[in-house]
């Protein structure tokens, strides 16, 4: 398990590397002058804006900026915001667990309801059951998030008035963060109505969030447990008079969990993707919403430690699926 685990940690290495690139180079391709959008309104003038591109090393070439990024980068160092002045290590920490707290219910949405309707369509194949899930499934997954979250504002905050349009708790509730995660402060803030204020905040987004992975579980479930239904032991378990639960539940599910964990993990990258517009749509403060401000600031550091701070977050989920693999199926680890 140890070596397995080397192998896939030394994968990572080069691909972290590209990422580097990629960051560095994207937000190079921008158009905009991050010293221009610093002096704002006020203007500048030629000799002031000499002076702080050297300062802030963009009078280098590119290769040489890139060098001094990865340097840097290395002694983890990810700079400071060119806005608020400060590092952005600190700002990520400070709004990446409300991220989190979107991104984890989302996922526990489409997990809990996507497998079970996935098993259930897989067993009764070809029913209407199966034809109406599969079909909301693909228009689940063919629906734009920015649509189909204001779709919902429409309808639940406007119309029917049941959920909150923005933000992550009434401002009837203050009380200092501990934990970041809104839901566990609202507990321990001991304010009455505190947490029904928070969970009600965090419905709507998370469900137009989790729309999209949850197709996704959905039919990936469903085709997993039809390939697995077929087995020969499957079959031999069924002659033997075994009851369908166990039959389904023991023998069926615990190997077609392998494909479904592994869709799991990569609808993390599908959430860090689709956290940029919900927390856009509902004025979540998060870490979508704040790399969304920055690119429109040109706020290079920002930008380009956020867009490697979320990949490197992407590459130890599926590191963790990787070696959920070993746990489900120990054959894995020996290939």
């Amino acid at each position: 398990m140890f070596r397995f685990l080397i192998g896939k940690i030394l994968y990572l290495v080069p691909t972290f590397l590209g990422i580097t690139i990629i960051a560095f180079g994207f937000v190079r391709v921008l158009p905009g002058d991050p010293v221009l959008l610093m002096a704002g309104e006020r203007g500048i003038t030629p000799e002031r804006h000499a002076e702080l591109s050297a300062q802030l090393g963009f009078d280098k070439p590119i290769w040489a900026q890139y060098l001094d990024f990865l340097g840097r980068l290395m002694h983890g160092d990810l700079g400071n915001s060119l806005v608020t002045k400060k590092p952005v290590l600190t700002e990520f920490l400070a709004l990446f667990p409300a991220t989190v707290e979107l991104g984890l219910m989302a996922i526990l949405i489409a997990t809990l309801i996507g497998v079970p309707v996935g098993v259930l369509a897989a067993i009764k194949r070809g029913s209407w059951f199966d034809q109406i899930s599969m079909t909301g499934a693909l228009i689940g997954f063919s629906m734009p998030i920015f649509w189909w979250g204001l779709l919902l504002i429409i309808f639940f905050s406007g119309i029917l008035q049941w959920t909150p349009v923005s933000g992550r708790i009434s401002l009837l509730y203050f009380f200092p963060p501990v934990t970041g995660f809104m839901l566990i402060d609202s507990l321990l803030s001991g304010q009455k109505g505190a947490f029904v204020s928070a969970l009600s905040h965090l419905i709507l987004p998370s469900v137009v969030l989790a729309t999209i992975p949850l197709a996704v579980i959905a039919r990936q479930t469903r085709s997993a447990m039809l390939e697995v239904m077929g087995e020969d032991y499957v079959r031999t378990a069924r002659a033997k008079g075994m009851p369908t639960a166990r039959v389904v539940g023991v023998h069926a599910l615990r190997n077609a969990m392998i494909p479904v964990i592994t869709t799991i993990g990569l609808q993390i990258g599908v959430l860090m993707a689709g956290a940029i517009l919900t927390e856009t749509i509902f004025s979540w403060p998060g870490i979508g919403k704040w790399m969304i401000d920055s690119i429109s600031r040109r706020d290079y550091p920002v930008v380009q430690s956020g867009l490697l701070l979320i990949a490197a977050l992407v590459m130890v989920v599926n590191l963790l699926v990787d070696l959920t693999y070993g746990l489900i199926n120990p054959r894995i680890r020996h290939k």
